[in-house]
């Protein structure tokens, strides 16, 4: 049986051949504990040392400003309850919005439970955070803010560099889960002014189970785990030496091929909407149509199921109702859709597609053919 064609890359992406090389000697001949002194921890040591400068360029910050982690989640879990926790004497507001990732929501939910105050501010119908909103939520008692880079469903990108503006004003924390983001668009964490930043390694073809949290120089952050002094202290346990070295390669990756693989998947975005506009009609575009991410359309079919939808599609077609980390075996309407206030005839159709740098224009042609046929069938049967 041949593969589905994969349009669902803000789930995960594939390893990058290039990543999956520099992994291979990392399985079989360098297998040291980075902390032992002889020969076989120095080579693992230099490894991660290694890695952790091809983040930090990535993200245009210094070296001991990364710190690694086992995935988005882990890093998103640290920054906030790292600054909850550590600046309580200074006060006890957070401010999100949202549409937020689960990684973040359920985060400050927790926070909720243990005498933290919480806002959560609305979106425009573009899914976009007001400054305004930001500014006005803010209270002498506020110590962080953490709003999204890029929302991993609609794919808009938030005013991230105006948002810390105010936070630096007011002298406020400011955290950004970049996880969507990162290798696809650039993410300056200078430019963008934030302290805290969460990267996830399996969205830009690096393995899962690694990611990495930017510190800014001069952020504590109370400990989410304790054990060794491993990562100057900040994060205990033996470095996941393999993947780290994966994600390290694919940030050089990212970084030498920015420019060509946004392009390239801007391209094949728009080359799937304009043909499934064209074939199908009624068709509605969920996001910001200019500040959005370039692999991302998340689209809404009146009068058609999203669930009946990838039922019929998904031995051809490999996509996601919203977010791959919000459905397993049923559909509901997204809680980003909802805050965006996309009418209910229109959200229960809704399909996430997200292309990425190995998709090619014939795949998206015969993607185009496969959902417009399934489309019309499900009307008709309407």
């Amino acid at each position: 049986m041949k593969s589905p064609i994969y349009l669902d890359y803000n789930a995960t992406t594939p390893h990058d051949p290039e990543v999956i090389d520099a992994i291979k000697p990392f399985l079989t001949d360098h297998f040291g504990n980075p902390s032992s002194s002889h020969w076989y921890g120095t080579q693992t040591r230099n490894a991660v040392d290694k890695a952790r400068g091809q983040v930090a360029s990535l993200l245009k910050c210094f070296q001991d400003e990364v710190v690694f982690t086992s995935g988005g989640t882990e890093a998103n879990n640290y920054a906030i309850k790292g600054i909850a926790f550590g600046h309580r004497n200074k006060g006890n507001h957070v401010i999100t919005c949202q549409i937020e990732h689960p990684a973040v929501i359920e985060v400050c939910k927790f926070l909720e439970e243990h005498g933290f105050k919480v806002s959560y501010l609305p979106v425009d119908p573009f899914g976009m955070v007001k400054v305004s909103d930001v500014e006005k939520s803010i209270t002498p008692k506020t110590i962080l803010i953490t709003i999204m880079h890029a929302n991993n469903e609609v794919g808009t990108i938030q005013p991230v560099e105006k948002i810390s503006e105010v936070a630096r004003r007011r002298g406020i924390v400011f955290h950004t889960d970049a996880a969507q983001s990162v290798g696809k668009i650039p993410v300056d964490v200078n430019k963008m002014g934030v302290d805290l930043l969460s990267v996830a390694g399996h969205k830009l073809y690096a393995p899962k189970g690694v990611g990495a949290l930017y510190v800014r120089q001069g952020i504590c952050l109370h400990k989410l785990l304790h054990g060794a002094g491993h990562e100057n202290g900040r994060r205990p346990g033996t470095e996941n030496v393999l993947e780290i070295v994966g994600l390290g390669k694919a940030c050089e990756i990212a970084s030498r091929d920015l420019v060509k693989n946004a392009d390239h998947m801007r391209q094949m975005r728009d080359r799937l909407f304009l043909g499934l506009k064209e074939s199908v009609g009624d068709i509605q575009l969920n996001g910001h149509p200019d500040e959005r991410l370039p692999n991302t359309a998340n689209l809404s079919f009146r009068n058609v199921n999203a669930a009946d939808l990838i039922a019929r599609i998904g031995n051809n077609v490999a996509v996601s109702a919203g977010s791959a980390c919000h459905s397993c075996d049923q559909i509901s309407i997204s809680p980003v859709l909802q805050a965006m206030n996309v009418p209910l005839d229109w959200a229960i159709g809704t399909i996430r597609f997200s292309v990425g740098k190995f998709t090619t224009a014939t795949e998206i042609d015969h993607a185009v053919r496969i959902v417009s046929e399934a489309v019309t069938s499900k009307r008709n049967e309407w």
